[in-house]
């Protein structure tokens, strides 16, 4: 097998349903005539199919399925061998060894020269032809020859694979994204890498063999460029970032280099190509004049109007559109900016030089004097390059934006005009783009629905020019070429086309939607819906808001009965608010607490089907905020959901289609509450059959809507069975997906309503709705046609809240009884019977032999499998015991040691007991012996007082004693004449004597002075004894009771410290060992 199949087969998604076992359905890759696996158990041709006129084989129900994950670039392509990889969703891979059937590691390495492997594309080329020998030129279609262009080649190199990225111009991302690529490549592909000269060629990646092409990429598309730093490992590789599937999805392509210096020279050529693009171009129209058209001198431009208000968070973020997608929904009061976005489509570029004016005016139809202008805040090119960015500051509470700045009814609008005045280098005069929408403007304090996307408002304008002569200029260094001819807009266009369809808008590059991109503008163009698109309001009448919580609050009541009045409220739509209670009381789940603990089991399962979860995952709502981010919380939950259930039902398993009916419950509940509704989908309302026994409940199905199709819309049917168009070849999706793949969001929602309501016959309705509106159409269509029309215009024909409704109000309108149903079975029942029963017995030997060798096929590879497993559990077991047996003698060891530690620490305790025994023996010596000095100190100081106080009785008795002799003393000295004379009343002696006292009565007088002063003296001294006696008393007593309370305190401490500082040691040793012995 050629590189190219090789890289078609790991890098295309190209996938088909096939049975793993009669009932389980996987996806697997078909390329060309390989020959089947065990996983495919047989080619396509082996399959049995149904044959019943109408319904179509297997093979082709097969083929009808592959776009439901597919991108919608893939789903034009008819089966077959797929080796380009530019359309592709699933990222190139390294190949395995198996696949290529040589060893990687064996392979020679090429010499290193120090030589850049540079080359001409004409040299390649030229190579090629000498190597094929032979002349034919390249077709340059994928798998051939590149065709000549001036381009560079770049041989050696090493492409080790891609994957998404969210910031495609991030030099830290896409270094990341270098870093694992790099480490986790295991078997690289060799490739040749030709570079253009010129922005309109294309990169082109070649199987240095036979110089085949292996995939292209357009440098338009090509937004990156980056090398590895030196010094890392890294430094030999280099990657490019490029836009994928409507520049919804970026890729990173990451190469290394066999010779290092070869980077820079590669990245010099992407520089090289980004660079010339406007000198080439200019070089070519002088070179040769482009061939005058009508349209050569109309230019068209795009102008996207996009509202931010603040958010009260100090950020202003984009205003949504109303339900009827028409209006923006303002609110009072709050500041707001004006966010305006012009994009050339068609014609030569027009350099636009700056923004001369943004302005704004409330109504329609407005002169240009009642315009407004605005503060301009920025004026710029986009990060891209491709719009022209002007954003200005609008304050509401300006008296001239009084009217959209109060409150409008509910169930009206206003007009709001604002306008954009550029300076167009080339044009002579300033350029007016004119915007006329729609706005609402409500309370600030109201709740605003929830949106899931932004929008902006888009019109298409063409501006129509007439280049000037020299003479008409200026002045002639002017740069001045054109002169404004006309300037009109999509919308006045249409007024003027009376032939053309109210509603739907040309195609063509001025439908092109400029920057921001939108996922969902009113353009016709051959893109399906991206699954996930649609806004769902939130908002709902207050009155049906009051209905369903009474009706919720009796259903509470009784769970068990559904109440008389849901039906009919289900049939006009749950309130978005209230779907996820809801839809979770219709299925049942509201108790399913065994189911929620199953489920965060089964997620730590590994699960068989892992790569197909996580490469559908991916590809599930992208266009859906919550979803779009891979590695984000939305494809996380998403992924856990479908990996529960893989495991959880292990005879269907995961199947295509079911991560977008897990998308629609996740965005409602939270994971574990989703899980449960999908099993109560799957198993309770029969959606698993459809599954089983190589989809024959699903034929049935088709059988059915045929049958009901020929009942009520019997010239569509008659129309379908001449242009050979079978049921199984647009309702595939239907059936298998519930509507939810393909389908807005609103519509998708108030399906699931009626289903879990009426169960899933209302798929019937929902098909004979579609199908009954689309009837006018597609009866003038043909077979390819009809395709184009159920993968296109139908989905985006419900964006509109309003058709949806209809839809839907259709569908709940037509009355389909199941006891029709059941006759339709068992007519196809009977047809099946007749058909196994005019089959030739050979081909019936045939078919039989080929189930059987399926089935054989599949046992085979369960027994593979189980002896895979029985192994896989042996050697589990085996290492397991193994490490039993090593934990048990390391707890013997552990248990020989404590067992030692036990006796050690039991001879201590012994050892301490003792030591407590003689401890309390010598504190009760220690105790008695201080009570016996502590009764000891108290008869001494019993003592100590009552001597005391036989002084204190005796000092007071010699004191009263002393006072009475000296009191008779003073009396006999107041009686006596001369004794008076010489003391005072205070008893003390005079100072002065009376001179004229007698010489003898002076001696006299004298003598008993002296023995008075004697006895005197001998009184005070006998004083001062007795008092010095009194101190030192006291100095005992004190002495004695300061003794007295140092051996209580000692006693005290001995009793308090001492003694309970042992008694608390013993205990603990005592404790400590109780401890270890236990």
């Amino acid at each position: 097998m050629d590189d190219k199949g090789l890289v078609g087969k790991i890098s295309v998604s190209s996938d088909s349903v096939s049975t793993l076992n009669s009932e389980d359905f996987v996806l697997v890759s078909r390329l060309g005539d390989e020959t089947p696996s065990s996983t495919n158990n047989g080619s396509d041709d082996e399959k049995t199919g149904l044959k019943i006129v109408g319904n179509g084989s297997e093979q082709q129900l097969q083929r009808e399925l592959e776009d439901v994950l597919m991108d919608p670039s893939l789903a034009d392509a008819k089966p077959g061998p797929s080796t380009g990889t530019e359309n592709s969703d699933v990222p190139l891979a390294a190949p395995s060894p198996a696949a290529t059937g040589t060893d990687p590691l064996s392979a020679a390495s090429p010499k290193v020269e120090m030589v850049l492997p540079v080359q001409t594309a004409q040299e390649s080329e030229l190579n090629e032809r000498s190597y094929r020998g032979d002349d034919s030129s390249s077709d340059g279609s994928p798998g051939s020859p590149i065709p000549d262009e001036d381009s560079v080649v770049f041989s050696q190199l090493t492409y080790l694979g891609c994957a998404s990225v969210n910031a495609p111009r991030s030099e830290v991302e896409a270094l990341r994204m270098m870093s694992i690529l790099r480490g986790q490549c295991q078997v690289p592909l060799d490739v040749t890498l030709s570079v253009p000269g010129v922005s309109e060629g294309t990169v082109r990646l070649l199987d240095p063999n036979n110089s085949t092409e292996i995939a292209n990429y357009p440098i338009y598309k090509i937004m990156f460029c980056v090398r590895g730093h030196d010094g890392t490992p890294e430094r030999d590789c280099f990657a490019f970032t490029e836009s994928h599937y409507n520049a919804e999805i970026f890729r990173i392509h990451v190469f290394r280099c066999q010779i290092q210096e070869a980077v820079s020279r590669i990245l010099y050529s992407f520089a090289t190509a980004f660079r010339r693009s406007a000198k080439k171009s200019a070089a070519a129209a002088s070179q040769q004049p482009a061939p005058l058209t009508p349209d050569s001198d109309l230019f068209t431009f795009t102008v996207s109007l996009e509202i931010k208000e603040d958010d009260g968070k100090g950020t202003f973020s984009a205003v949504a559109k109303d339900k009827d997608k028409q209006s923006f929904k303002l609110r009072a009061g709050m500041g707001k900016k004006i966010v305006i976005y012009v994009q050339q489509t068609s014609n030569k570029e027009l350099a636009i030089e700056r923004c001369f004016g943004l302005l704004l005016s409330p109504g329609k139809n407005v002169k240009n004097s009642d315009m407004h202008l605005l503060d301009l805040e920025s004026m710029g090119k986009s990060s891209d390059g491709k719009s022209y960015i002007i954003t200005g500051s609008w304050n509401p509470s300006t008296p001239q934006f009084q009217a959209v700045n109060e409150e409008t009814p509910k169930d009206k609008f206003m007009y709001m005009t604002t306008a954009v005045d550029l300076v167009i280098t080339e044009v002579e005069e300033p350029v007016r783009f004119l915007l006329e929408t729609r706005v609402r403007v409500c309370s600030p304090n109201d709740r605003l629905f929830w949106p899931f996307s932004k929008r902006n408002h888009t019109e298409t304008f063409y501006l129509k020019l007439r280049q000037m002569e020299r003479k008409e200029r200026k002045s002639p260094s002017s740069d001045s070429l054109y002169q404004v001819v006309s300037l009109e807009s999509e919308t006045e266009r249409e007024k003027r086309k009376t032939t053309a369809s109210p509603g739907i808008l040309p195609g063509g590059p001025g439908s092109t939607v400029p920057s921001p991109p939108e996922d969902d503008e009113e353009e016709d163009n051959d893109e399906p819906l991206l699954s996930g698109s649609g806004d769902v309001s939130k908002e709902c009448a207050e009155k049906i808001l009051e209905t369903w919580g009474d009706l919720l609050s009796k259903w509470h009541m009784n769970l068990s009965v559904r109440p008389r009045q849901l039906p009919a409220l289900v049939r006009s739509g749950i309130p978005e608010a209230l779907r996820g209670e809801v839809w979770q009381l219709l299925s049942g789940c509201h108790n399913n607490d065994h189911q929620v603990e199953e489920y965060r089991t089964l997620i730590t399962k590994e699960s068989p089907q892992d790569s197909a979860i996580t490469r559908d995952i991916n590809r599930t709502f992208p266009a859906h905020d919550y979803f779009k981010d891979t590695g984000g919380d939305g494809q996380d939950s998403l992924y856990k959901i479908c990996k529960a259930y893989s495991v959880y039902d292990e005879e269907i398993g995961y199947c295509q289609g079911q991560s977008f009916l897990a998308a629609v419950l996740l965005l409602h509940m939270p994971e574990e509450q989703a899980f449960s509704v999908l099993v109560k989908i799957m198993f309770d309302y029969g959606l698993r059959d459809l599954f089983k026994q190589n989809f024959e409940d699903l034929h049935c199905k088709f059988f059915q809507l045929e049958r009901l199709m020929q009942e009520y819309i019997p010239d569509l049917y008659n129309h379908f069975l001449n242009v050979g168009l079978e049921a199984h070849m647009y309702a595939s999706q239907w059936f298998l997906t519930l509507f939810t793949a393909k389908f807005p969001l609103y519509m998708v929602f108030h399906i699931i309503d009626l289903l879990l309501c009426e169960g899933i016959s209302v798929i019937f309705n929902v098909a004979l709705a579609l199908l009954k509106t689309s009837k006018d159409d597609l009866i003038q269509t043909d077979f390819e046609g009809a395709l184009k029309f159920f993968r296109v215009p139908v989905p985006k024909r419900y964006r509109s809240e309003e058709n949806a409704k209809k839809l839907m109000e259709l569908a709940c309108s037509m009355k389909i009884s199941q006891k029709k149903l059941k006759k339709f079975e068992k007519e196809y029942h009977t047809i099946r019977e007749q058909q196994e029963q005019q089959e030739a017995p050979i081909e019936r030997y045939e078919r039989e032999n080929r189930r059987l060798q399926e089935a054989n096929m599949r046992l085979e590879q369960e027994n593979d499998d189980l002896a895979h497993e029985l192994v896989s559990s042996k050697i589990a077991l085996r290492k397991d015991l193994d490490n039993a047996e090593e934990k048990a003698d390391a707890l013997n060891k552990e248990l020989l040691l404590t067992k030692q530690k036990l006796v050690d620490s039991e001879d201590e305790k012994r050892r301490l007991e003792e030591e407590s025994a003689q401890l309390k023996e010598m504190c009760r010596r220690e105790l008695d012996k201080s009570e016996s000095e502590i009764k000891k100190n108290g008869s001494i100081i019993g003592e100590y007082k009552q001597i005391c106080s036989q002084l204190s009785e005796r000092l007071e008795k010699q004191q009263s004693a002393n006072r009475g002799e000296l009191e008779k003393i003073r009396v006999k000295v107041e009686g006596c004449d001369k004794c008076s004379s010489l003391f005072n009343k205070e008893g003390r002696v005079r100072a002065a004597v009376s001179a004229a006292a007698p010489p003898g009565g002076s001696e006299e007088t004298d003598e008993e002075k002296e023995a008075l002063k004697n006895q005197l003296r001998e009184m005070e001294l006998e004083l001062a004894q007795t008092k010095l006696q009194l101190v030192e008393a006291e100095c005992k007593i004190q002495d004695l009771e300061h003794h007295l309370g140092l051996a209580l305190n000692e006693v005290q401490a001995a009793k308090k410290t001492w003694f309970n500082r042992t008694l608390s040691s013993i205990k603990t040793v005592t404790g400590a060992q109780g401890k270890e012995s236990a």
